[in-house]
This record gives structure tokens, C-alpha cells and sequence, in this order.
């Protein structure tokens, strides 16, 4: 009678402890995704910046200006979207 008891109460413990072990697991991917949709903003805006401000040097011939102004213009841009999304996953929790 003991061991049917014990070997429920196993039974029941193990399926807890997969229940626990798979909710980590979401969370641990949650949060990968989470950390490389931020790094994706920042970098984009710096990428997207740099872009444009390369495309105005060619295009008004006083490189390297419009290339530096619009690099920090888009490290600004990335850290002002980071803080906005992150807000916004902050909220969600």
C-alpha cells in the first residue's frame, strides 16, 4: 500500500518538475528573443543613419559631414527606440 502511494507521489513530482522545466524553457526564449529584437533596433538605426548620411556626402560632395552627423543621429534614434521598447515589455509583465 506504502509503495502504490510512493510511487504516485513520484509520478505526480515528475510530471510537476517537466511542468516547471518547460515554463523556464519558454521563458529562457522569451527572453533570447527579447534581448535580439533590442539589439536589432539599435543596430538598424545605426546602419540606417550611416546609410543615408553616406548617400548626402555623394550626393553633396563634403564627405565625411553628413556621415558623422548621421551616424550619432542614428545611435540616438537606436537607444531612444530601445528605451521605448523595452517600456513597453515592461508594461506587458
Amino acid at each position: 500500500m506504502e509503495d502504490r502511494d510512493f510511487k504516485t507521489r513520484l509520478k505526480i513530482a515528475k510530471k510537476d518538475l517537466q511542468k516547471t522545466s518547460l515554463d523556464e524553457n519558454n521563458k529562457r526564449g522569451l527572453f533570447m528573443g527579447s534581448a535580439f529584437r533590442l539589439g536589432t533596433e539599435l543596430v538598424a538605426a545605426v546602419v540606417v543613419g550611416t546609410i543615408i548620411g553616406f548617400i548626402l556626402d555623394n550626393w553633396f560632395d563634403t564627405k565625411p559631414w553628413f556621415i558623422i552627423t548621421f551616424f550619432f543621429l542614428g545611435v540616438i534614434a537606436g537607444i531612444l527606440n530601445v528605451i521605448r521598447v523595452a517600456k513597453n515589455m515592461q508594461k506587458k509583465d
